[in-house]
């Protein structure tokens, strides 16, 4: 496996085995694609109630589904967002969700967990952020929010799970 630089990325692009819609080629830098943030979020219900952590869980009953155009995020507070883009990827391509640093240096963690892009994935991406900062951030729909790194895979796979189809966070 092999992470696929601009040339490479753009090539697969060409081919059709990297599929991002809506595409910004200002978006390709050297070795990754920024991703922009959506309009769509996610807030954490307040709650008392303890909940179990199993195969069974609906993060939506925990959660406060809002459209608009920029979101609050107090210090140690977790939201979800998604991306703008719509990534689909060939059987033989996989991906890395990344925060990008100049974020990361205020305390923001744009993706928390669960970073992998699966083989044959066809999705929007779905943001698990958190305020580790000691100040409260505004984020706006439409910034440069987070970057995928692309490889080769050795072998091919086409991803099937529960999220496969996810349009909102």
């Amino acid at each position: 496996m092999s992470i696929l630089t601009k040339e490479e990325i753009l090539k697969e692009i060409k081919k059709g085995n990297i599929k991002i819609n809506p595409f910004n080629k200002n978006n390709v830098g050297p070795g990754s694609i920024d991703l922009t943030l959506d309009d769509k979020f996610r807030t954490f219900k307040k709650s008392r109630k303890v909940y179990n952590v199993d195969e069974k869980i609906d993060y939506k009953k925990l959660t406060k589904f809002s459209k608009k155009k920029s979101i609050i995020i107090k210090p140690n507070e977790t939201i979800l967002a998604i991306t703008k883009e719509k990534i689909s990827l060939a059987e033989n391509i996989c991906g890395w969700l990344e925060g990008r640093s100049r974020f990361a240096r205020l305390g923001l963690m744009v993706h928390i967990s669960a970073s992998f892009l699966q083989p044959g994935i066809s999705n929007y991406q779905v943001l698990e952020m958190n305020n580790m900062g000691k100040v409260p951030l505004r984020l706006n729909s439409g910034i440069k929010i987070c970057q995928i790194i692309f490889e080769k895979t050795d072998g091919k796979a086409r991803y099937k799970g529960i999220f496969r189809n996810q349009t909102e966070p």
